[in-house]
């Protein structure tokens, strides 16, 4: 039943049906899709319309008539407020269930191809704990807890130290323990908050462009290594060193503790000099016998342990003898390019961050692998007639793009450099579905295998095999 309420429409007894993409629960009204957060399918809720569109509204809950019985509690205090792990509530098999459908719902649908019977997703053995990079943020826009607004009372402490809340750009939630990155991680940003709180150090106002301390990057690795990346916003050499001794300290561990300046509009720091304090300016991760240098601008799969299932079934799907030569676009610090270079004549990667690039030349030195050349530079310019007569012609080309995909060109370049197979690796199944259509006229997909790196979120990666047609 619905009543006008503010102009938009509320619903009482509604019951969650399904799950979509982008990880919200689905409710079917009149034949009309909403959109909910935050609930799961057996939920039946109270509903007030949030936006109307014209074939779906979005919504939120106002009141749970029923729990689903698939709910399990939440392990985390933040959960519903922070951004992440927001499928704390739905039980691990079932979020393994609902990526699959996913995959498969984003290539059927987008994608409009024929597709092999899609593999079982392969979970992540670890739920917890199991990120290898996080960036918190620090703001003198806490988020308020619903207790602290109903008290009145005065607010002393404004500042906090954690993630943004969904669709507010300028609020924080102060976070205490989070359940994605092993220790130190809560321990480092914890101490921190104390440290900047009693030395009275200002947390950055985003919308005031102004403060003293803006975010915290913490890397771990599978080895044991860590690196902290502090971003300030005012250039005050004794506070900023202070502070940074105060860390060394603290945490004798650190393997490299570096600093930035950022002063710009965004929080980006690939585009900015990262000046090492102490240590070294690089981590180690290890992956089947194989040294990986990390960098502070360097993009390593954030879950180390299912990155190494990921590059299995990259490698399988590659069909490699050791007489082909392997494009590997979008490579990164070479990690896949490295993974799959014993089973190759030669691989040839290819990456816009230039010092992403000199990382992966430097890991195929570290472990001894001399069939490996890597270039930086955009893909569109890079990879042309000209590059490829100079390298050779592909047998097997290994795409890892970002979220927004390959671009129109990469894929007309692809096509007309007519390698035997593609193995595409996404984060974004819809992006990649997208692609898969324009490769169909000459590619048909002969394997398609989800991994799922990110427990408790509706994230998940895919890996799809595609031949040449007859």
């Amino acid at each position: 039943m619905g009543r006008n309420r503010n102009k938009k429409p509320f619903f009482e007894h509604v019951e969650i049906v399904d799950i979509g993409a982008g990880g919200k629960a689905i409710a079917k009204i009149d034949e009309r899709v909403v959109f909910i957060p935050l609930a799961i399918p057996g939920d039946i809720v109270d509903i007030q319309v949030t936006k109307k569109r014209k074939r779906f509204f979005e919504g939120r809950i106002v009141n749970f008539r029923k729990y689903s019985e698939l709910r399990v509690e939440p392990f985390c205090k933040h959960f519903g407020v922070c951004g992440g792990c927001k499928w704390q509530h739905l039980p691990y098999d079932k979020q393994l269930y609902y990526k699959q459908k996913q995959v498969a719902d984003q290539l059927q649908r987008i994608g409009k191809i024929d597709m092999p019977e899609i593999s079982p997703i392969l979970g992540s053995e670890k739920t917890r704990f199991y990120r290898n990079k996080l960036e918190f943020t620090f703001s003198n826009k806490r988020w308020l807890t619903f207790e602290e607004i109903e008290a009145g009372s005065e607010i002393k402490n404004n500042n906090a130290l954690g993630f943004h809340v969904p669709g507010l750009f300028d609020k924080v939630v102060d976070i205490e323990k989070c359940w994605l990155q092993a220790d130190p991680s809560n321990a480092i940003r914890n101490t921190l908050r104390e440290y900047a709180l009693k030395n009275d150090f200002e947390f950055f106002d985003i919308k005031q462009q102004n403060g003293f301390l803006r975010n915290v990057i913490i890397r771990t690795s599978s080895t044991g290594e860590v690196m902290v990346i502090v971003s300030f916003f005012e250039n005050d050499k004794e506070k900023r060193e202070a502070l940074l001794n105060m860390l060394s300290f603290e945490f004798p561990g650190i393997t490299s503790l570096m600093y930035v300046i950022n002063q710009k509009g965004n929080d980006t720091i690939l585009d900015q000099e990262i000046l090492l304090f102490k240590g070294r300016d690089h981590i180690f991760e290890e992956m089947e016998g194989l040294r990986f240098k990390i960098g502070p601008k360097s993009f390593y799969q954030t879950n180390s342990q299912q990155a190494f299932e990921l590059y299995k079934v990259a490698r399988d799907f590659a069909g490699l003898s050791g007489e082909e030569v392997v494009y590997d676009l979008y490579t990164g610090t070479g990690t896949i390019a490295n993974f799959v270079a014993g089973r190759a004549k030669k691989v040839v990667g290819i990456e816009y961050v230039p010092e992403a690039i000199e990382d992966a030349k430097i890991n195929s030195e570290l472990n001894s692998i001399n069939n490996t050349l890597f270039f930086a530079g955009d893909m569109k310019a890079v990879l042309n007639d000209v590059f490829i007569s100079e390298h050779g012609r592909p047998d097997v080309i290994i795409t890892d793009p970002p979220r927004a995909g390959m671009d129109a060109k990469v894929i007309e370049t692809i096509l007309n450099t007519a390698p035997q197979r593609i193995v595409y690796v996404s984060c974004n199944p819809a992006t990649q579905a997208r692609d898969l259509e324009l490769l169909d006229g000459k590619y048909r997909v002969i394997n398609v295998q989800p991994v799922d790196m990110f427990p408790h979120t509706h994230h998940v990666e895919n890996v799809v095999l595609l031949g040449k047609r007859d």
